[in-house]
């Protein structure tokens, strides 16, 4: 009877020393991990600010087939949040509560358990790299008692077992802004009457793959030289391609901007004054990246030849920048007109 109660006495002695150890012991948790995304800051920001994206890439659905999501009233910045119920990895809510645009963005993530809610500080910050993103995903926090005691008997830390599915997020994320930021499309519009105009131009000669970088700051020096001298802007940025080498891969082109009525320029200024006639063309647009414009050339050319039209050499190819970097960080939301003059 002795030894039993020294057994019990020896136990208890084990218990609440455990229970000592275990209260005593740190139960703070700072888990990070950071991935460079070659895509705009303003892009990754939205792809993560907006909740409705976060099936395309965060880990956790991937693992568990079985979650349904209920969705806020508001998914995007401050106060959004949506929940999800799971028998594989449990029930569970993310809300956010603060949103700096394209720098940061602090949320709150709660964890149903068999030992009760689970709650966590997640944040996110955006560093703009040149013409890629820093994004640094991070989870910090505090255990419960029955949370420290549960992972005393298990081989792997909260650490160790969340810093993969951050890194496969990450990973995730990228590949969920790249897809979207190549999307595009390619329309034929048909043949319409253009109002041509006058316009303020400059003309350069390159490699025709080189157009697309090099008319940006083309147009931008237009644009400058019309605002100091108080001319009228009265429609998009166009190129104009003056002659092309296909053979050569060459190309001379202007960059330029309408305005109402015609500018008498200096004999010295490299910014002169043109005027497109009224004319026939047919016009194609792009939605997307200016990488796809050839594409979109190659689409309208066919339509031109397996619907009997004439191309009428006199007069240039045009393109019209209806959206670009300007309006949207996104390639995928940048519309091109291209318009090629008809007999």
């Amino acid at each position: 009877m002795k030894i039993f109660k020294y057994l019990l006495f020896l136990l208890l002695i084990i218990v609440i020393a455990g229970s000592i150890y275990i209260a005593t012991k740190d139960g703070e948790y700072h888990i990070q991990e950071t991935r460079i995304i070659p895509a705009p800051v303003e892009v990754v920001f939205n792809e993560v600010n907006e909740y409705h994206n976060w099936q395309n890439w965060e880990p956790w659905s991937q693992e568990a087939e079985d979650m349904v999501f209920e969705y806020n009233e508001k998914t995007r910045g401050k106060d959004a949040g949506y929940s999800w119920k799971s028998e594989k990895i449990g029930d569970g809510r993310i809300k956010t509560l603060d949103v700096k645009p394209f720098s940061s963005i602090d949320q709150q993530i709660s964890f149903d358990t068999q030992f009760g809610t689970s709650t966590s500080d997640i944040y996110w910050e955006f560093n703009k790299m040149e013409d890629s993103t820093k994004v640094t995903w991070g989870m910090k926090g505090t255990q419960s008692f029955m949370e420290k005691l549960a992972f005393s008997f298990q081989s792997e830390t909260l650490s160790s077992m969340m810093r993969p599915m951050f890194t496969k997020g990450l990973e995730n994320l990228e590949n969920s802004v790249l897809k979207k930021m190549e999307k595009f499309t390619i329309n034929i519009d048909g043949v319409i009457q253009h109002g041509g105009g006058y316009y303020m131009y400059t003309t350069t000669a390159s490699k025709t793959s080189q157009v697309n970088q090099r008319v940006q700051k083309m147009i931008e020096d237009v644009k400058t030289y019309m605002e100091k001298n108080n001319i009228e802007i009265s429609g998009k940025p166009f190129t104009l391609y003056n002659e092309r080498d296909e053979s050569a891969g060459t190309t001379i082109f202007s960059a330029g901007i309408f305005t109402p009525s015609q500018v008498i320029t200096p004999n010295n200024s490299r910014i002169l004054n043109g005027y497109l006639p009224k004319q026939k063309v047919l016009r194609a647009s792009l939605k997307g990246d200016y990488k796809n414009l050839q594409e979109a050339w190659d689409t309208a050319f066919d339509y031109i030849e397996e619907n009997s039209l004439e191309l009428n050499e006199e007069e240039d190819i045009f393109e019209v920048y209806i959206t670009g970097p300007k309006s949207s960080p996104n390639p995928a939301n940048w519309v091109t007109q291209i318009h090629f003059p008809i007999k």
